[in-house]
């Protein structure tokens, strides 16, 4: 499964719903559309960094490499040093 499904796949299995239909694009804010609350931050970084093999630092704890599955996805390709012009079939 690519990356972004990945990432995809848990967030619209962990967030918060009211509504069965949510929808949301690659590049929607999840935390400006209510989908997250703090708990599911924590959840979130907690996954990535098992899924991924990684150690999200101090410093990269930015909520804005978290709101959207393309941030995300962009900055685990920084992380895990892809090459720029890798899809998202990783």
């Amino acid at each position: 499964m690519d990356i972004k499904k990945r990432i995809r796949t848990f967030i619209e299995d962990n967030l918060i719903r009211y509504d069965e239909e949510i929808s949301f694009t690659d590049d929607d804010d999840i935390f400006t559309m209510g989908f997250v609350n703090s708990l599911f931050a924590m959840k979130l970084l907690n996954y990535i960094e098992i899924e991924f093999s990684i150690t999200v630092e101090g410093d990269e704890m930015e909520m804005s490499n978290f709101s959207s599955i393309n941030n995300i996805f962009g900055f685990l390709k920084k992380k895990l040093d892809l090459p720029i012009s890798i899809n998202s079939e990783a």
